[in-house]
């Protein structure tokens, strides 16, 4: 049991993990082949193991990568952890500014981020010059490749509008769409070649026969990680880098999500 607390508390929380996962889309361009994007989701600055230097690692090793787009799915403060202290908001966004991608880097808000506040965490964000899409979507264009990305507000706080997002989008653009919590699933126009998502932090405790301990997800465990595909819909769900509540996991490691998109 020594031996598993240990690594529940603390090996496995200070140990970051990059992931790749290729997806084959059916609405993808070809002119968009091999798409590689970085998802960082629910930082969570303060959490144990999980401070400033860890951030500035968490930032390199994502720039070494080399993406072409960094999608930030919210929750970089947090509100309650175990072992943990908070951290403000504008050291968070001033790491976050080293992040470096060919088509650019973005962010939405979490749940944590509105219970602490929406208004200063944007604003250490426009000081960073971190574009935070909030129902909003933007152009993208990599050489021959078009595409528009929408960003959601978050599903328990951010009052989540996807017509808002999309309504500037041309009718037949290729689109991806990026958000914090994946309880919005149900909801995505199906005209959205994917999403990415973040929140549950994958449970953070997988237990074999068991399941995963705790998500955050009014559909239990049906969102808790990676690729979901269902009635024309395709989300990507990522478990994050921080912890929440308690600073324990098992099986469930912090990720740098790499995500490689293909036309199928």
């Amino acid at each position: 049991m020594f031996l598993l607390g240990v690594w529940a508390f603390w090996l496995e929380p200070s140990n970051f993990v990059t992931t790749n996962t290729t997806i084959k889309l059916s609405r993808w361009p070809k002119e968009c082949k091999n798409l590689k994007i970085v998802l960082l989701s629910d930082l969570h600055v303060g959490s144990p193991h999980n401070d400033i230097d860890n951030l500035v690692k968490v930032v390199a090793a994502a720039n070494s990568i080399h993406p072409d787009l960094v999608l930030l799915a919210g929750d970089y403060v947090i509100h309650e952890v175990a072992g943990g202290h908070f951290v403000e908001p504008e050291p968070i966004a001033q790491a976050l500014k080293k992040l470096s991608a060919k088509s650019g880097v973005y962010a939405v808000l979490g749940n944590h981020d509105w219970w602490y506040s929406a208004s200063r965490i944007s604003k250490a964000f426009k000081e960073a010059n971190i574009p935070l899409l909030e129902n909003k979507a933007v152009p993208i264009q990599l050489g021959k490749c078009h595409f528009w990305l929408a960003g959601i507000g978050d599903y328990w706080m951010g009052h989540h509008d996807f017509y808002k997002a999309m309504q500037s989008i041309p009718e037949q653009a290729a689109v991806i769409a990026f958000t914090h919590n994946p309880d919005v699933f149900y909801e995505i126009p199906t005209n959205i070649a994917i999403t990415f998502a973040g929140h549950t932090h994958g449970g953070q405790v997988y237990l074999p026969f068991m399941g995963r301990m705790i998500v955050p997800s009014r559909y239990g465990e049906k969102f808790a990680i990676g690729l979901i595909s269902e009635a024309g819909r395709n989300m990507f769900v990522t478990t994050g880098i921080g912890t929440s509540i308690l600073p324990v996991r098992f099986r469930v490691p912090p990720e740098i999500a790499v995500i490689v998109l293909d036309n199928s």
